[in-house]
């Protein structure tokens, strides 16, 4: 089994806590964790990609021992793209893909908007352009529905709730309707002790106050005219895209990437029919065998 390595950057102006795979010298595979993981979640990729690639996942900013720099304006999109970028470039000139998920694949689009040249290639899982994920939320429907919990992780009495009985309703977070059985043992104690670093869930939390993205109440629109404006000339994925979706996400429904076909210039899907939003933990034989046909081409 590969070793993986541990180690702190500096990049962007912040110190980054980093686990790498592979050799330096192979193409750079660059992991962008969502909530409310850490690079630790990307261990099953990095056992089983870095022989071929170099694999550099980061504890992104506000995440475990990452720096947590203080106030909401500072988790804004842009500033957590040019985090990526940085991080990304201390490694190497570009990456052979930028890989994200969940709340890391919104900042894996984001980068991919600023800096196509970054990278060869662009895959999510399980994860949302920022396009028709408004469109599905604004429409008061299922993904309106299934996203209600972002306003209960905006309030500022999150963190009490979150953080209580040992971050319980944070790890019940993870389980509405899916399967947990990956998160136990050893496992679970690792992540309750990223949660429970200093500052860390005011960090996590703040990426959901940052976002401009808002949601409908179920069976309620939102006026179009009270929406941010997304111009989808500025959001369209030049870079050859792959999409890893697990159907039986409760978090993230098929209508949040509904139309991303017209966003990209070369869009590439592969349906999981047995997994969920944590398809990386479920299946990740078949998910590492899929990314690397993918960027065999």
């Amino acid at each position: 089994m590969p070793q993986i390595q541990s180690q702190f950057i500096e990049a962007n102006g912040l110190s980054f806590h980093c686990l790498t795979a592979g050799d330096p010298s192979r193409p750079l595979l660059l992991m962008l964790h969502g909530f409310p993981e850490y690079s630790s979640g990307w261990e099953e990729m990095l056992e089983r990609l870095s022989d071929d690639y170099f694999c550099v996942a980061p504890d992104q900013r506000g995440y475990n021992t990452s720096s947590k720099p203080e106030g909401v304006i500072e988790y804004t999109g842009g500033k957590l793209a040019r985090d990526a970028a940085a991080i990304l470039t201390h490694f190497a000139p570009h990456a052979r893909a930028v890989i994200g998920h969940d709340w890391g694949a919104s900042v894996a689009y984001a980068l991919t908007f600023a800096r196509p040249d970054l990278m060869d290639k662009l895959i999510i899982l399980n994860g949302a352009h920022p396009l028709p994920f408004q469109r599905a939320l604004a429409t008061g429907g299922p993904q309106a529905e299934a996203s209600q919990y972002i306003d209960y992780l905006r309030s500022p009495k999150a963190e009490a709730r979150l953080s209580a009985d040992d971050f319980s309703k944070l790890a019940a977070l993870f389980a509405d309707g899916m399967d947990m059985s990956w998160l136990s043992g050893r496992r679970l104690e690792k992540y309750l002790d990223a949660w429970g670093q200093p500052g860390a869930l005011t960090g996590m939390l703040n990426w959901y106050r940052a976002t401009p993205m808002q949601v409908a109440k179920p069976g309620q629109s939102i006026p179009p005219d009270e929406i941010k404006v997304l111009d989808p000339a500025k959001l369209r994925v030049k870079p050859p895209h792959l999409l890893i979706w697990g159907k039986n996400d409760t978090a993230l429904k098929m209508s949040a990437h509904e139309g991303l076909g017209d966003l990209c210039d070369d869009l590439t899907i592969r349906y999981f029919d047995d997994a969920d939003h944590w398809i990386i933990h479920q299946q990740p034989d078949a998910v590492a065998a899929v990314i690397r046909d993918y960027l065999s081409v």
